[in-house]
């Protein structure tokens, strides 16, 4: 797969020679090198470990099995309740009904006790009742060196073949459509961990809403992303977490070696993002979004889309077009196209 993207690749390529890499993923020419020298032996396995696709896939006959894993390390507030949701949207994304949910728990050694344990136990348990799917394994530990708890979620779900969502389907000439607004998640973490900080520029009311992001509008994209694949014809989705939107929107076009034009007015950033961002000097784009979904649809069937969300109350926009990947990843910005390179690091590690 030829791509037009040799200079975002050689410029992480020649971060990673020399400094150590910072916090967050492992930058994409090392992660998608080592990708594709892991041998898939079962035939069984329809998508494999692939830069760009949010699970994997496996074969049951008529039906396929979507197997995911996430780790929660940002956030150490509701961290239960992060592990299944995070897990649950990739899941969704693939156009699969999330069903089964395992847990390994990594405790920090003279830190945990039992209000710890049972907190994150409950928060597990009450998220994945509420998304119907059921808890069936896990591990749980105190662990060497940890100064927060960590949550590595397993999240399991099944689908119909031909209702399978692959982010590799996006095609030329599709809408990309954004739902709700951009770094839901990363408002609501800054919020609640940097309160008092912001309370020296921010007013109450405001950091209270951000706070409140988790839930309203949330993290959640299981709904959106089940109703969109039942009601139009969907060639990807995909939810944008570490590196914010552009790193979400750069993974859909590597996954499906296309370009991207996409148009930097139509973004929806929401009052609180906007605020937060702002007294903190990062950019909502490359700031973890969890809560947003893109979907790549034809345009066509944009409008079916586009009225099913908003009758069940989900705000979202056409951001965009795919356009072949000879024009590169861009955002109109201002009046000028600007190419798109993968965030070397989340908005969020600047300010944590």
């Amino acid at each position: 797969m030829k791509l037009d993207f040799g200079r975002s690749l050689a410029m992480i390529s020649l971060m990673s020679r020399g400094d150590r890499f910072p916090v967050g993923k492992v930058p994409p020419e090392v992660l998608s090198r080592l990708l594709a020298s892991v041998p898939t032996r079962d035939e069984r396995v329809l998508v494999g470990p692939k830069l760009g696709e949010d699970a994997a896939v496996i074969d049951f006959g008529d039906r396929v099995l979507i197997a995911k894993t996430d780790p929660i390390t940002f956030a150490a507030e509701r961290i239960g309740w992060y592990a299944v949701h995070i897990n649950a949207n990739d899941v969704a994304t693939m156009g699969a009904r999330p069903r089964w949910f395992l847990a390994t728990l990594l405790l920090p050694e003279e830190r945990t006790d039992t209000q710890l344990v049972e907190s994150i136990f409950h928060d597990i348990i009450a998220t994945c009742e509420r998304l119907n799917v059921t808890l069936c394994g896990g591990h749980t530990e105190i662990t060497y060196g940890l100064d927060r708890p960590i949550v590595v979620g397993h999240m399991l779900g099944e689908v119909e073949k031909e209702k399978l969502v692959l982010a590799s389907g996006l095609r030329v000439g599709d809408d990309i459509i954004l739902t709700k607004g951009v770094a839901i998640e990363g408002t609501a973490i800054i919020a609640r961990e940097k309160s008092e900080a912001l309370k020296e520029r921010l007013d109450e009311s405001c950091i209270q809403r951000a706070e409140a992001y988790l839930t309203d509008p949330g993290i959640s994209v299981v709904s959106e992303a089940l109703l969109a694949n039942d009601v139009a014809e969907i060639h990807a989705m995909h939810d944008p977490t570490e590196g914010g939107l552009i790193a979400g929107l750069w993974e859909l076009a590597v996954s499906a070696g296309v370009g991207l034009a996409i148009e930097g007015e139509r973004i929806p950033v929401l009052p609180e993002t906007r605020a937060i961002c702002e007294a903190f000097q990062i950019d909502p784009l490359r700031l973890i979004a969890s809560g947003a979904l893109l979907i790549a649809t034809p345009p066509e069937a944009s409008v079916r889309v586009l009225a099913a969300l908003d009758e069940h109350g989900v705000a979202a926009t056409i951001i965009g077009r795919a356009r072949p990947a000879s024009d590169g990843i861009k955002l109109r910005s201002h009046g000028r196209w600007i190419d798109l390179h993968y965030p070397s690091q989340d908005e969020i590690a600047k300010v944590l």
